[in-house]
């Protein structure tokens, strides 16, 4: 019987220490200002967990999916309607049905996967994105008939203790985070990540060998849209503490996919990485837009500035170095243990 979860290396159990000693105790105790946390911090969680289920489908499989906003958007309004009707499931159980609703949603989209591949694909994917964010916005059930477009999100509230202060849901979004960061680098590791490999390397080949392309392709569009359900649940409920679907729209899923190519597709650091550039080079540039320049430079101009960079970069790194910024880290560290050696 082959074991569930796979053996973790020193140098594995070494960088989730490292990992959870600066998350935990260092970050928490350096960063005391409420705008890290509700601006950075919280959406970078949010946002790397759903590039984690956008690099299972895609780097991991090679499924070219759009359409990651919309199975966040399914998330967060199962969450807030579960929430708002089964009481008692509670935060935690009303987190894990959200994210089976959403994959139920990745299920319904993936299937076109067994048919066309390529760009047709990505057409077909983002057919969910358009679908879903339709029918919350034609259904009043979904936002319990409220009017005004914008839902406020309840309290987050676990075992009986409220969770509203920003290092709270910081810690509900590291503690989710971090768990399905695991099993995602677990399944990675197991046959279930050799299956999605092989399918995404050559698929014929693969069903040659007995691989499923079927259960292969279903399952990672599945896991996928749990991820990104997950992480619309908390990106709602932590970060935009609201409700409304025009904040999961396109751009959204282009972000995604965007942090997922520059981070590195195929890893799991990649979605960190990819996530953090997407979120922290915005401030960078206004940064040195308002302090070098002293603000001569029109906001428009240094958001068109920020779309070319990203653009250009896009363009570098899938001719360049495919496996992204994941890949340049990688090498960095080795040239420095080289040196030490």
């Amino acid at each position: 019987m082959k074991p569930v979860f796979m053996t973790y290396t020193k140098k594995d159990l070494i960088n989730l220490a490292v990992c959870m000693v600066l998350s935990v105790l260092v970050i928490p105790t350096f960063i005391t200002t409420e705008y890290w946390y509700t601006s950075i911090l919280i959406p970078w969680l949010c946002l790397a967990l759903a590039t984690i289920g956008q690099q299972i489908v895609m780097g991991y499989t090679g499924q070219l999916a759009l359409g990651a906003a919309g199975f966040m958007a399914a998330g967060a309004f199962a969450m807030f309607n579960l929430i708002l009707r089964v009481t008692e499931m509670g935060f935690i159980g009303s987190l894990a049905v959200s994210g089976f609703i959403a994959a139920a949603f990745g299920i319904l989209f993936g299937l076109p996967s067994l048919k066309v591949r390529g760009i047709y694909l990505m057409v077909a994917t983002l057919a969910s994105q358009f679908f879903i964010i339709w029918m919350i916005d034609k259904f009043g059930w979904f936002k319990n008939y409220d009017s005004s477009g914008i839902i406020t999100a309840q309290d987050i509230v676990i075992l009986g203790k409220p969770f509203t202060t920003p290092l709270a849901m910081y810690f509900v979004c590291l503690a989710v985070t971090t768990v399905l960061t695991l099993l995602a680098m677990n399944m990675a590791r197991g046959s279930t990540g050799r299956n999605w490999m092989a399918v995404r390397d050559m698929d014929i080949a693969a069903e040659s060998m007995g691989v499923s392309l079927l259960r292969t392709k279903v399952q990672a569009f599945a896991i996928s849209a749990f991820y990104c359900g997950v992480a619309g649940a908390l990106f709602a409920f932590c970060y935009l503490k609201s409700l409304e679907p025009v904040a999961f729209d396109i751009k959204l899923s282009f972000k995604i996919l965007f942090m997922c190519i520059l981070g590195g597709l195929g890893t799991i650091n990649g979605a960190f990485i990819g996530a953090a550039f997407i979120l922290l080079f915005p401030v960078l540039l206004n940064s040195v837009g308002n302090n070098v320049f002293h603000g001569a430079i029109d906001a428009t101009i240094i958001s068109s500035i920020e779309q070319v960079i990203f653009g250009l970069l896009m363009i570098i790194f899938m001719i360049y170095e495919p496996l992204g910024m994941a890949k340049l880290w990688e090498n960095i560290k080795q040239k420095f243990s080289s040196k030490k050696s």
